[in-house]
């Protein structure tokens, strides 16, 4: 595999034209790339102490314009030969987007799909973040504009660790950022022990199943019912559905909707985001959002209104989403669904399969 750097938003850029040119494509006719074991040489030189970088990891396989491998700056290492791809980096040819924060943990492969989706799952609350700091097996994500939202303030822990350090580090940053919640993803395998036995502490845990499919050959179902449009369309059938779910909040109901409606465009920032959804007589009854990151996609918020659920509208727009996924390039589609609910038998009849499984914790202080 090989790697590039850059900033998040030269990424989304370049995930709006399918390619990425950076000035020394014009400058020089080539993208700098690295190894694994050299990309810090080019961190330290251009981007020295930055923590908040993209690291865009390519298959080699999947680029058309050639690679050569030629010296790189004066003050590298003596004899060291960096890989230079002669044309644009095809966003498709990236097959996963970390966030560059060394020492590197081993890089999701292009066939291992599970490393490819948890990768995904994990990178984007830490791009989108307004604040990030290292805790024992992963990081902490902050933003304290969407305070109500455990998805954008929460630990995210990719390593091992036992369930009293996510308890004190969920205790810690929680309680210093002043979160109304305690909340923790544990996304390495084997985490289902340690969800447990926060359970048997008193913690809320949601066993979540990370699945995917390719997106070629989707469901034969008619997609003409489906609109691509601005997320401001689905506000409404959002809001809906929260203030249902949500019901007991009390007084705090209507901030903690805001801030949920609020929190969705930052995934734009850092992701292509795509916003499909079906009416009846006009209204939004159904939804769900398509997040393309390079050749891995996601689809997120499937929703449909209960009163028109058992009429096709989540079979279009998923049939819809898969066709977006193809068209941008992606060969691998991934989504989270609850264990314990009805949905993920409904996914993997439209052929998702399960890859792995991830645990959300939570408790209130």
């Amino acid at each position: 595999m090989l790697l590039h750097l850059l900033e998040p938003a030269g990424w989304r850029a370049a995930l709006a034209t399918g390619a990425l040119r950076p000035p020394s494509l014009a400058e020089v006719g080539f993208v700098h790339l690295s190894t694994p074991e050299q990309v810090h040489l080019p961190a330290q030189a251009l981007f020295p102490g930055r923590r908040d970088l993209a690291l865009l990891v390519v298959d080699p396989a999947r680029l058309a314009d050639p690679v050569r491998f030629e010296p790189g700056r004066p003050d590298d290492p003596d004899g060291m030969l960096f890989p230079h791809l002669y044309g644009a980096l095809p966003t498709n040819a990236v097959v996963a987007v970390l966030p560059y924060r060394p020492p590197l943990g081993p890089l999701p492969a292009p066939g291992d799909h599970l490393a490819r989706a948890v990768a995904l799952c994990t990178s984007v609350p830490v791009r989108r973040a307004v604040g990030v700091g290292d805790v024992p097996g992963g990081v902490a994500v902050l933003d304290p504009d969407v305070a109500a939202s455990q998805d954008n303030n929460r630990l995210l822990l990719t390593a091992p660790v036992d369930a009293a350090a996510v308890a004190a580090a969920a205790e810690e940053v929680g309680g210093n950022a002043g979160w109304p919640h305690r909340a923790a993803l544990l996304a390495w395998p084997g985490a289902g022990d340690v969800a447990a036995e926060l359970g048997r502490l008193g913690w809320d845990v949601q066993e979540l199943v990370l699945m995917a499919r390719s997106p070629a050959d989707p469901p034969a179902v008619a997609t003409d019912r489906v609109e691509v449009v601005e997320q401001t369309a689905v506000h409404d059938l959002w809001e809906r559905s929260w203030r249902r779910d949500l019901a007991g909040l009390g007084e705090r109901l209507d901030a903690v909707v805001a801030q949920l409606i609020a929190r969705e465009e930052l995934n734009d920032r850092v992701v292509a985001v795509t916003d499909l959804v079906a009416r009846e007589q006009g209204r939004v009854v159904a939804a769900a959002q398509l997040r393309v990151d390079g050749a891995t996609a996601a689809v997120e918020s499937v929703l449909t209104d209960p009163g028109a659920r058992g009429r096709g509208h989540a079979d279009a727009l998923l049939a819809r989403a898969l066709e977006l996924a193809a068209g941008a390039g992606c060969d691998l589609v991934v989504l989270e669904a609850a264990a314990d609910d009805w949905p993920r038998r409904w996914y993997a009849r439209r052929g998702f399969a399960e890859l792995g499984r991830t645990w959300s914790v939570s408790r209130q202080p």
